[in-house]
């Protein structure tokens, strides 16, 4: 069986990163920014999620398929994040 993952001391540290990131997104919550409070809660939050896409789930390393998969899911939650905000964003308008 091949070895394909990482070095144990790479996952530890990318443990560590989403500990102190979760730490921070909690630290976050008790901080008063007005309209950055949800700018940086989500920086933090794709922050994390591309930790866990790249390393744990071994997109880093992998064939071009599987970043044209990864990426394409990007995509398609771009469409409907900014067609829910759109249409929240525009909810109140008047006609």
């Amino acid at each position: 069986m091949s070895k394909s993952g990482f070095a144990p001391s790479t996952y530890f540290l990318v443990y560590t990163a989403l500990i102190v990131s979760t730490l921070a997104t909690v630290g976050l919550s008790y901080v008063e920014l007005g309209a950055w409070h949800s700018i940086l809660g989500l920086g933090i939050a794709v922050e994390k999620a591309l930790l866990v896409i790249l390393f744990f789930m071994h997109v880093l390393r992998s064939r071009g398929t599987i970043w044209i998969v990864a990426l394409s899911s990007l995509l398609w939650l771009g469409l409907l994040m900014g067609g829910t905000l759109g249409d929240y964003l525009s909810r109140y308008w008047s006609l």
